[in-house]
């Protein structure tokens, strides 16, 4: 029987860029959004907080781009603030790329596994999926999920016990599936 585990995230990840008030490096965005007209041209950006001082910075999401080249939708939900647009627009690559911005996940997602592993079983079959790009080490959710500590899950790699097709100890965000042999 194949398992099913989900990373979703919880809120928002911290974004890091350096804070020119203050010199922090994190800012958290909360969904607000600013578009400023200039004829028939639209400049929109996310606008994210300095989690130290408060200060606001810019994430450049449009840039001189004509009126009638924006979907409508896409237009409204800037005006009406959407934080399903915000974590959408975050998890961009070209946005973080432009922007020269990064993402702190740390606290920001949680492991769905649904019913508990059952640990008699002799081969646990498990189907991760992620909601989000949201890059973890495997061995981080293999333990967190089966109720193990991150070296019994390297000794378990180091025993062939526990096998999967893509490399467990880097980072992915990449949907994978493992199996377990007691």
């Amino acid at each position: 029987m194949l398992n099913n585990w989900v990373v979703m995230p919880t809120c928002l990840p911290l974004v890091l860029r350096r804070c020119h008030t203050c010199a922090s490096g994190t800012f958290r965005a909360n969904g607000k959004f600013r578009v400023n007209a200039n004829h028939k041209l639209l400049d929109a950006w996310l606008l994210a907080l300095c989690t130290v001082c408060g200060e606001t910075t810019k994430l450049t999401v449009l840039e001189r781009a004509h009126v009638r080249s924006i979907r409508p939708e896409l237009l409204d939900r800037m005006h009406d603030n959407d934080p399903a647009l915000a974590a959408e627009l975050l998890q961009d690559p070209a946005l973080r790329r432009r922007n020269r911005v990064a993402l702190d996940w740390t606290g920001a997602w949680r492991l769905d596994t649904g019913d508990l592993v059952d640990p008699d079983r002799e081969v646990i079959d498990v189907s991760v999926r992620f909601a989000a790009r949201i890059p973890v080490r495997p061995v981080r959710l293999i333990a967190e999920g089966c109720g193990l500590s991150r070296a019994a899950v390297g000794r378990l790699i180091a025993e062939e016990k526990l096998i999967s097709a893509i490399r467990l100890n880097s980072k992915t965000s990449a949907d994978f599936t493992f199996m377990l042999k007691r």
